[in-house]
């Protein structure tokens, strides 16, 4: 087979000993690198046909995958306006009052990324907002999207006037006299205002996606955890990867609802293996709980406002069936769990299905922001992987947890947040992701955030439990090896040899000396997905 790229003058980085590779170049061939050695030996592989770069001493590692994103409802979600920026009320009405008068009459107002500490002391309600939104259906996604403010307009529109029953953990919360304040919890009562919305086309939505998966490789993924497959996200994918276009490798989980019944869940298990080129549909995303921010958690102990008392599954006993049932057909599952009785019970569940057999099967713990002591050391004995996204902590919480977070959790509890430290130390397998878009997809700022815990936008302020920092050289292993560890491609990915995927991501600098308020500033020169160049810096040779 002819070689197809050259890489030369690189250092190469291995991700397991931190150290250098003694080879300074490499070849691919067929997607995988099939030759290391020195500038001299791999350049004699290229033929007329062969891209050829030099790399001029760059830093060459693994592809970094994120462990956890929504390429297509992130695509989706991430249009209109950015509030993501705001940190105050003042901040967000004026941003929303120049996008309302930017709007012609009538059309909705979209707006994401909201933080609710906004809000301060005040109720997380459409009443705050409702000067600048007069008149105006308007939808703007918290932070978490798990939550969402829609204006008196938009209410009207969708015809919401009051409380509603969900067969699920959801809410129309709604004032004292049954009014709704414009605060919807969780996806089905967000579902009955979006409905309402116009839709963009097919066409849009397939540009939306290219693009972000292109700003994605440029950032330096080669690969993401997709966990959804919602809608026809599955059509999607194979209609990029079927035209050359898809720049990223994608194992997609898609997910499995309170709801879905035994021929939805049949129909799952039937559904693995579905697979392109570079996106492959392999496990399923279950969820046993919601949000702290937002109430829906389920804690072992009420949060300060006697809320996030309930799992997500009405019968939490029918989510250890299911799992029980997934593990049976060979079909490893990623359980959203965020507060320590949903995160408990998700363990509870995974040890149960393997004392059925089939203990190389690797389930998944997706979130964990808060645990006690005695759930750390669970992991490892169930094989359970714990894929966490720090920059979460970062700037969505406070070190002197005066946020909402840490506020309706209390001192005890914030003070046990995001352990991805005590979780490594215990010999957790611990995967690093951006759970994109609650948070921004950057691989550098993510690993940034595992080493500093402080916020993005100031790294200048005090961090959330430095404590539960990683090192630089965990921080990559936590986006090369643990992802593929985690994903059962150890074999063929996570590493830099003969053989092994063509999946690289070349950097200016060593990213593992490079501080950690320096490392999102990092320049990615040279992005490779499958062999082909999907990223490259103009500057380079």
């Amino acid at each position: 087979m002819p070689t197809s790229l050259v890489l030369l003058s690189a250092r190469l980085l291995d991700p397991v000993t931190g150290g250098p590779l003694p080879d300074t170049a490499l070849a691919v061939s067929g997607g995988r690198i099939s030759a290391l050695g020195d500038d001299r030996r791999i350049r004699a592989l290229a033929d007329s046909s062969t891209t050829v770069i030099d790399l001029g001493g760059a830093v060459v590692t693994p592809g970094l995958v994120d462990g956890h994103l929504h390429p297509v409802s992130g695509a989706e979600l991430t249009q209109g306006l950015d509030l993501s920026g705001h940190t105050g009320l003042d901040g967000v009405r004026g941003a929303l009052a120049r996008e309302a008068r930017s709007l012609p009459p009538g059309a909705w107002l979209h707006g994401w990324g909201l933080d609710p500490n906004v809000f301060g002391d005040r109720p997380v309600s459409a009443d705050a907002l409702a000067p600048v939104l007069d008149g105006v259906p308007a939808l703007l996604q918290l932070f978490d999207a798990h939550s969402m403010i829609a204006s008196a307009r938009a209410l009207e529109l969708a015809g919401v006037d009051g409380p509603r029953r969900f067969d699920q953990a959801a809410e129309v919360v709604c004032d004292d006299r049954g009014r709704p304040t414009g605060l919807l919890l969780e996806d089905a009562a967000c579902e009955l205002v979006e409905r309402a919305a116009p839709r963009p086309t097919a066409a849009e939505r397939r540009e939306r996606l290219a693009a972000a998966l292109r700003r994605m490789a440029a950032s330096g993924l080669t690969g993401g955890h997709a966990m959804d497959a919602n809608g026809d996200s599955l059509s999607l994918y194979a209609e990029l990867d079927a035209a050359g276009e898809l720049p990223l490798r994608l194992r997609v989980a898609p997910w499995c609802q309170p709801d879905t019944g035994s021929d939805g869940l049949r129909a799952l298990i039937e559904q693995q293996g579905t697979a392109g080129r570079l996106w492959r549909t392999e496990g399923v995303k279950l969820f046993m709980d919601g949000t702290i921010d937002n109430g829906t958690a389920w804690l072992e102990r009420p949060d300060r406002h006697g809320r996030s008392t309930h799992a997500f599954w009405p019968d939490p006993e029918d989510y250890t069936r299911t799992v029980a049932e997934l593990h049976r057909a060979g079909v490893p599952t990623a359980t959203h769990a965020i507060g320590d009785a949903a995160v408990r019970h998700v363990l509870d569940s995974v040890e149960k299905a393997r004392a059925q057999g089939g203990g190389g099967l690797r389930h998944r713990v997706e979130h964990i922001e808060t645990v006690p002591d005695d759930t750390l050391r669970r992991f490892a004995e169930v094989g359970g992987i714990a894929s966490m996204q720090p920059t979460h902590c970062c700037d969505y919480t406070r070190a002197d947890h005066t946020d909402n977070w840490s506020r309706r959790l209390g001192e005890e509890r914030a003070s046990r947040a995001w352990r991805c430290r005590d979780l490594w130390d215990s010999g957790a397998t611990v995967v690093l992701g951006s759970d994109w878009p609650i948070a921004p997809y950057a691989p550098l700022g993510v690993m940034a955030g595992a080493r500093h815990r402080r916020p993005s936008r100031d790294p200048s302020q005090p961090p959330h439990g430095p404590e539960q920092a990683l090192t630089a050289l965990e921080a990559l292993q936590a986006m090369t090896v643990n992802p593929a560890h985690a994903a059962g491609e150890e074999r063929v990915a996570g590493r830099i040899g003969v053989g092994r995927r063509a999946d690289l991501t070349v950097f200016a600098d060593d990213p593992l000396t490079t501080s950690d308020t320096d490392l999102p500033g990092l320049p990615v020169v040279l992005t490779v997905l499958d062999g082909r160049v999907t990223h490259r810096d103009p500057d380079l040779s």
